[in-house]
């Protein structure tokens, strides 16, 4: 029950991801104007047939009524009669009925009628006889001088067979029409969706760290041409840009460490000459800490840079995330039990293998656990939990100390944040930017959210990826 209860669900999700596609509502639009189009056509010029057709039929059967009073000389039911007779006899196409004043029916071919002057349509029923057809009748009525009563008509089956056929024509119109507008909105959608695509790889080929990608031009010289020809321009600038503001931070991180390594080297030969118990002494060592820090800074800002244009792209190998975890938990076991801090582990045994960097992907866990048991009192159960689902592997870091605000969830991830809780505790503001870092080389996703309570961070890590 359950397995076919998930397979619904799977079939339910990918009919609404085909429903939001926009290929789907190209080709939905398309063949809806496809088929509004030729219905209107259609409609148009079947209400435009029966219009003639109705006309046509008025003047005939008007033609007949004049001629019969122009035989008759009176228009009363003694000097209609022999001419209505005649007509019964010698014009199988019409329908006569005469009555006289009583409503009697004096000669016809009809059954008895209200009288009524002026156009009518008839039904069948009142034909004789009956089951001759069952199609309408168009006639007109006249009052006679004496009080009686005179109609003639014609058969209106045409009008009726040309009326079903419209509806006909009109159905398959809509299979047809629609089968051509799906298959033309396939097409203009394939031209429009492939262009898109092209634009979309070049995107994501950008944004792994390939600036060099462009969007190819088609060769036609059109608008998408002319579009991809001003994104390419953009992407150009873009990447002259970012290459020299890249190039003036290494620049800076570089040439400052240089001199700062040397006045570090300074002042360690300066405490070397110095008394511990002397003044200048605690000076000079405070400002080696903070030269410490400074150089950690630069190093950390480097390693960004590094990073963000992709340069340990080419160092990926296949990997098991599952002990890699395990690996960098165990040094830190005993560290938490001098904080009086809990380890908890759900690690799935066989877990299955990613393409990463091993030394990069270590750093992004033990930064982690570092935050977790940096930020956590005495008694917290920092959790690791590493899960696998369809599209890749979960690696989820928690515990249930006092967290952090929703609002800050995201900005904790920028270069030199620090939330007010953290001012105390050493560090740079630096450590979640290069897990974030870390995490996108790997084109993976990460995501803090309240462990209740407590904070818990989730890293989503493709299997596929290469």
């Amino acid at each position: 029950m359950m397995f076919w209860h998930r397979m619904s669900g799977r079939r339910n999700m990918a009919t609404r991801r085909i429903i939001a596609s926009t290929s789907f509502r190209i080709v939905t639009l398309f063949a809806s104007l496809f088929i509004l189009g030729g219905m209107v056509m259609t409609v148009m010029s079947g209400l435009y047939s029966q219009s003639t057709m109705r006309q046509q039929i008025r003047r005939e059967v008007e033609n007949e009524g004049h001629e019969t009073f122009a035989d008759a000389g009176v228009a009363d039911v003694r000097h209609l009669m022999p001419v209505v007779q005649g007509l019964i006899a010698h014009e199988p196409g019409f329908h006569y009925l005469l009555q006289d004043p009583a409503q009697a029916i004096v000669v016809g071919n009809m059954l008895h009628l209200r009288p009524v002057p002026g156009e009518r349509w008839l039904a069948w029923s009142h034909r004789l006889p009956q089951e001759a057809n069952r199609d309408i009748v168009y006639g007109i009525g006249y009052l006679l001088d004496d009080g009686g009563y005179y109609f003639v008509g014609m058969d209106a089956s045409p009008l009726t067979h040309l009326q079903h056929a419209l509806w006909t024509t009109i159905l398959w119109e809509i299979a047809g029409f629609g089968l051509i507008g799906m298959a033309g909105g396939l097409f203009l959608s394939s031209l429009i969706l492939k262009w898109i695509e092209t634009i979309s790889r070049t995107a994501r080929s950008i944004m792994h760290g390939d600036m060099s990608r462009r969007i190819p031009l088609r060769g036609t010289d059109d608008e998408l041409d002319h579009l991809s020809e001003s994104l390419n321009a953009m992407l150009d600038r873009n990447e002259f840009l970012i290459a020299s503001l890249k190039q003036v931070s290494n620049d800076i991180a570089h040439d400052m460490r240089r001199p700062l390594a040397r006045l570090r080297q300074n002042l360690e030969r300066a405490i070397g000459t110095s008394a511990p118990s002397d003044t200048m002494h605690e000076q000079v060592a405070s400002a080696i800490g903070d030269l410490d820090a400074a150089l950690e800074i630069f190093s950390s800002l480097l390693k960004l840079a590094q990073l963000e244009s992709g340069a340990w792209n080419n160092e990926m190998e296949p990997l098991d995330p599952a002990r890699l975890l395990e690996s960098v938990l165990e040094p830190y076991r005993s560290v938490m039990e001098d904080h009086g801090q809990d380890l908890a582990t759900d690690i799935m045994p066989a877990c299955p293998a990613i393409t990463g960097h091993p030394v990069l992907l270590r750093q992004a866990f033990s930064n982690l656990i570092e935050n977790a048991i940096r930020h956590t009192p005495r008694h917290t159960t920092i959790t690791a939990r590493v899960t696998a689902s369809g599209t890749g592997i979960h690696i989820e870091i928690a515990d249930n100390g006092p967290g952090i605000p929703a609002g800050a969830m995201l900005r904790v991830f920028d270069r030199f944040v620090r939330l007010d809780t953290s001012r105390t505790h050493d560090g740079n503001g630096l450590g979640l930017s290069m897990v974030k870092a870390i995490v996108r080389l790997h084109a993976g996703t990460i995501v803090l959210s309240d462990n209740s309570p407590g904070l818990k961070c989730v890293i989503h890590l493709p299997t596929g990826h290469r």
